[in-house]
């Protein structure tokens, strides 16, 4: 009884605490005044999602300040609706009659990439009092009859049709009907004028028959079109659906993009100045010709590109019009005013559709000015037409054909004249280098010259002189003219001399070209044949080079003491093969950005292959201040690098050689000392220094013979398989084998994997030694298999011997592997060590799942004997835990088994089978079955066989 009272207290109290919180957040109301036209409600309501189709929602408070909560459902189930949220009070004696209206489509705002093409606005309306919202018929808005009694606060939640709510406004309902009339006057006046404009440009086309005429009615066609999509008069007439509605508006957007393109491409005849202009006008008319049929399938997608593509037309199309109108192409003058005003209304539509111009005359507004833009370019059409504006077609003179060619060139005109030492220069020079009108005229040697770089002057000179006084030639002079912002450009001057009566040279006249980018090409491309494309230092050419020529004088200045340190990164495959080449690439910016730090003027810094740099240290000169520095270089790259959220930690591993003057001054021979210093580091684990020795020669040798005899071992099937039987403790029948990797030296005998295992690694060859190892397994799984027909199916753990093995090819080999086989689901059993799963969790985590899903086993290794996060545990996949035999073998030393007994029960409350690896006598297994451990293996079962025996074995 007691405790009853005390929920039934507890229950009051938080029903309390649930209103209190309701009434901190209930919505505000708004004041409806009587004489009021209309009021914007969009930025006073709330907005709501909800998980379901319910939402409970605090009133606003009444004029008695309390606070109700309704609950609203969806008008169809599962639906799981947007929902907004507004209160409205009238204070008023009398009864007052609303319209709320939220409009489908609303240019203002509606946006430029996947832009909102209108839709379903407002479903359904629940007032928390009164009298229920009747929905009005409306082809062009969502509208409601809103009533409020007087003296009454009234909360309204809306169910949204769609995500977005552009506008909602509380008209007074005469003030509503005024405003369409005037509205509809408004639109019914341009929509007249532009379909008589698009019919007389229609009839227009049949007295002219040129290409731009056809062009400019198609054009005043689409605005009309348009114009009746986005003023409703289409839809009064026809019935259309929302969807279909947002499929004409795209279409309408990407038709009136491509007639604009042509109008463009006809009017400036853009065809006749280069072939390219109409390939190019041509595929960008195809491209927005398939937004209509993309329109149908996505009409946002389609709507967006359209708005992009007119503002990038008239964009190109006010560049080329301003250009050829300078150049005093008729044409081109006479677009200008109407293409400015195209620009003007450009500019306001962009305003308009981000939202910047967001009052309801703009979009009104906007189509007639796109009207009265088709009307201007109409006037100026029939002008140029009509006034037999255009290019002469009278023959040109040879004198004319050469200056016309000159202009339409665009190279720059130089002529100097030899007699009064005077220079006349295209003003389009002055212009390009920023300088004052006339700056470049005159006296060669008061203007002219000094713009010319220092370096070129004497060249230029030299030039100048031999053609003058040859009386003949052609002068190809390349030199760089200095700007007003003191940057210099390359041009190219291309010239002739004109001979008097008397022999003489009267005058030097010829053209500029501005060759700057070339030049700059050039060097980019000398810099780049001795330089990385990515990390910009120097590569192992120019390396090679410097150091040659350092070692050189080092043999004449024993001041000069250079040192060559090479830098390898260990492991640095794994970071591409996980986290991708980007990420590799960043990792190697950010270490060639450490170890530049590093370095002194005098120093050199190159990267000589994909991980691997090198430093001529010339700074440091005593043995043990280069070893210190070295250090220094080792710790700069094992500070973790953060890359998305993710710390990467590097080591590497370095080889020094110090300066020996009685050694060999050939660069390539310290440069390759240098590598087998780095190779020796390698072998010894990396992560360390090493100083060059002689004697690591023959080291070197010894490693290279090994990988080459692992490479033939692999080609010989050297490379074997031994079985090791998992016993069933329960029956001690056997449950499976694991699989044993060994090789079979032809001089050094039986090597375990520990002996080779890092060589495959180094070398490249652990992918064919796992693939090896897959393949081999599951092809005796599947003899296995088909001479024993028992359940659950004899399986084979194969344990991959490398972390490099944990990759994303992993997937294929394995998938590849049982299809072949044809061995069942789960019976190949892949097992990780938990150190190489834990190294990065996330990424086996996915691979893992993806394994399972291919219907291949996953079994942990190692368990308990590393670092482990349990919440991982939890989300990786694993079917077995192999429980590791330093655990297995405290069975003998009498102690309780806790750690052990915890393990098993770990692995069965995650639903996991265990495996106790070492068991080496049968009072252990007994202990092992009683502590609940399903499987073990160990010597006391049988030591591990050839496949033969193994078959022998099974009955196979």
């Amino acid at each position: 009884m007691q405790l009853t009272k005390f929920v039934t207290r507890l229950l009051l109290l938080l029903g309390a605490f649930i209103v209190f919180t309701a009434n901190a957040q209930a919505v505000e109301a708004v004041r409806v005044d009587a004489n009021a036209r209309a009021i914007d409600l969009t930025p006073m309501v709330e907005h709501y999602s909800s998980d379901g189709d319910i939402i409970q929602i605090s009133t606003a408070p009444d004029k008695e300040g309390i606070v109700r909560r309704i609950a609203v459902k969806a008008r169809d189930a599962g639906s799981r609706p947007d929902w907004i949220v507004f209160a409205l009070t009238n204070d008023s004696d009398e009864q007052i009659d609303r319209l709320l209206v939220a409009p489908h489509f609303r240019l203002s705002g509606s946006g430029v990439i996947w832009p909102d093409l209108g839709s379903l606005r407002v479903a359904a309306i629940t007032a928390s009092q009164g009298i229920r919202p009747e929905r009005e018929d409306n082809t062009e808005a969502d509208a409601f009859v809103i009533t409020l009694d007087p003296g009454t606060t009234v909360t309204f939640v809306a169910e949204l049709g769609s995500p977005n709510l552009p506008q909602m406004y509380l008209w007074d309902p005469a003030a509503y009907k005024d405003w369409q009339n005037g509205h509809t006057l408004y639109k019914g006046i341009i929509i007249g004028i532009a379909g008589l404009l698009a019919l007389f440009l229609t009839v227009v086309v049949v007295v002219k028959g040129s290409l731009v005429f056809p062009a400019v009615a198609a054009l005043a066609w689409a605005v009309l079109g348009y114009a009746c999509i986005d003023f409703g008069f289409l839809q009064r007439i026809f019935t259309i659906s929302q969807s279909a509605e947002q499929v004409y508006r795209a279409s309408a957007e990407a038709i009136l993009a491509a007639t604009l393109l042509v109008v463009l491409f006809a009017y400036l005849n853009l065809g006749r100045w280069h072939v390219r202009y109409k390939h190019m006008a041509w595929a960008w008319l195809l491209f927005l010709i398939a937004l209509v049929a993309i329109a149908s399938f996505d009409p946002a997608i389609a709507a967006g590109v359209a708005r992009i593509s007119i503002a990038v037309i008239v964009a190109v199309g006010f560049i080329l019009v301003v250009n050829l109108a300078t150049h005093g192409y008729d044409r081109a003058i006479m677009l200008i005013p109407t293409w400015l005003l195209l620009v003007a209304w450009t500019a306001a539509a962009s305003f308009a559709v981000i939202g910047e111009l967001s009052t309801d005359v703009v979009p009104s507004a906007l189509i007639g000015g796109l009207v009265l833009i088709v009307m201007l370019l109409g006037f100026t059409v029939m002008q140029q037409a009509f006034s037999g504006g255009g290019f002469s077609l009278q023959p040109a003179s040879d004198a004319e054909r050469r200056a016309l060619a000159l202009a339409g060139s665009g190279d720059i005109v130089f002529d100097w004249n030899v007699i009064s030492d005077k220079i006349s220069i295209s003003p389009e020079l002055e212009q390009m280098l920023g300088l004052k009108k006339g700056t470049l005229a005159g006296n060669p040697a008061s203007a002219w010259l000094e713009c010319i770089h220092p370096f070129d002057r004497d060249r230029y000179r030299i030039s100048l002189d031999a053609i003058t006084e040859q009386r003949r030639g052609q002068l190809h002079q390349d030199f760089r003219l200095r700007s007003s912002a003191d940057s210099y450009y390359w041009f190219r001057l291309k010239a002739r001399p004109v001979v008097g009566g008397n022999g003489e040279v009267l005058r030097v006249i010829g053209t500029l070209i501005d060759v700057t980018e070339t030049k700059m090409a050039e060097e980019r491309l000398l810099h780049d044949a001795i330089h990385d494309n990515l990390t910009r230092l120097p590569n192992k050419q120019l390396f090679s080079d410097r150091l040659g020529t350092f070692l050189r004088i080092a043999t004449a200045d024993e001041s000069w003491r250079p040192t060559v340190l090479t830098i390898d990164l260990d492991h640095f495959k794994k970071i591409n093969e996980l986290i991708g080449i980007s990420a590799g690439d960043s990792v190697l910016l950010t270490i060639s950005r450490r170890l530049s730090r590093l370095m002194r003027p005098q120093d050199t810094i190159a990267r000589l292959g994909s991980d691997e740099f090198a430093i001529i240290l010339l700074s440091e000169r005593e043995p043990d201040r280069v070893v210190a520095f070295a250090d220094m270089v080792r710790r700069a790259i094992t500070t973790p690098i953060t890359y998305a959220d993710k710390e990467i930690s590097l080591s590497a591993s370095l080889g020094l050689v110090l300066y020996d003057p009685s050694t060999s001054v050939q660069a390539n021979e310290v440069i390759k000392s240098a590598e087998i210093a780095v190779a020796h580091a390698k072998s010894q684990g990396g992560n360390r220094i090493e100083v060059f020795r002689p004697s690591m020669r023959n080291d070197l040798s010894d490693v290279i013979a090994m990988e080459h005899d692992l490479k033939r071992a692999l080609a010989q099937n050297e490379i074997k398989l031994l079985f090791q039987p998992i016993v069933k403790l329960e029956d001690r029948t056997v449950a499976g084998f694991e699989t044993i990797l060994y090789w079979e030296h032809p001089h050094l005998g039986k090597l375990e994997p520990k002996d080779f295992i890092p060589l495959a690694e180094e070398s490249g060859h652990i992918i064919e030694i796992g693939q090896l190892l897959l393949e081999q397994t599951a092809h005796e799984l599947a003899a296995w298999q088909q001479a024993l027909d028992v359940d659950p199916p004899i399986f084979a753990t194969v344990k991959m011997p490398s972390r490099y093995l944990l990759r994303h090819e992993l997937l294929q080999d394995v998938k590849s592997v049982i299809t072949r086989a044809g061995i069942l689901p789960g019976s190949l059993k892949l097992e990780f060590a938990e150190s190489v799963v834990m190294e990065n969790p996330e990424f086996a985590t996915q691979l893992f799942q993806r394994l399972r899903d291919l219907g291949a086993g996953l079994s942990l290794d190692d368990f308990g004997t590393g670092y482990s996060a349990m919440s991982y545990l939890q989300r990786l996949p694993f079917d077995t835990i192999k429980i590791d035999e330093s655990f297995v073998r405290q069975l003998s030393n009498g102690p309780s088994p806790v750690i052990l007994s915890s393990i098993i029960n770990l692995a069965a409350a995650l639903g996991m089978e265990a495996v106790a690896e070492g068991t080496e006598t049968e009072s252990n297994a007994i202990v092992l079955y009683q502590l609940g451990c399903a499987y073990a293996t160990g010597s006391a079962f049988g030591d591990p066989m050839t496949a033969q025996q193994a078959r022998r074995l099974m009955g196979a």
